[in-house]
């Protein structure tokens, strides 16, 4: 298979208006209020999805121009390689985020946890079932150092 095509389901809508002012991640910066508008012929794959507290949504960094195979995450100046970090300049542009379901009204998703650019193409929402998304004994990499001892890095010191 050499192409693969996809068209977004709808839009993302987000206070972010530009990218310097995204939380590294959505658990940040937890009361930030975003909504997902999906396409009409689309609004009754939201049925029932109200009866979770939390959804992964999937969607292109539609502002990434750029690719690259390693990049500098927000927490530190080291490089690593792409797929050890979450940077938006990855092959393919794909991204997703873990969020708290506030309501659905429509084919309207309001949540919480964002971390997304205003404007933002939606390519697919799944549930978080924590049954199924939920690891024990997990290893963070590079990434344990920055939150050794329940320290949470300070991501205003980190982003400037």
């Amino acid at each position: 298979m050499n192409q693969i095509i996809m068209y977004p389901i709808g839009i993302i809508h987000s206070p972010y208006k530009e990218s310097k002012d995204i939380p590294i991640q959505g658990t940040f910066k937890s009361e930030v209020e975003a909504w997902l508008e999906l396409k009409d012929k689309y609004a009754n794959g939201l049925k029932n999805l109200d009866e979770f507290s939390h959804a992964i949504i999937i969607y292109y960094f539609h502002k990434s121009q750029r690719e690259e195979i390693e990049g500098k995450p927000f927490l530190e100046q080291n490089k690593h390689g792409i797929f050890a970090i979450r940077s938006p300049n990855r092959p393919n542009h794909i991204g997703f985020s873990v969020v708290k379901i506030k309501s659905i009204e429509g084919n309207k998703m309001h949540f919480t946890e964002v971390d997304i650019l205003d404007g933002t193409p939606l390519l697919d929402i799944k549930p978080y079932v924590k049954y199924f998304d939920s690891r024990n004994n997990v290893i963070s990499g590079w990434v344990d150092k920055h939150f050794k001892n329940g320290n949470i890095p300070d991501e205003t010191i980190i982003k400037v």
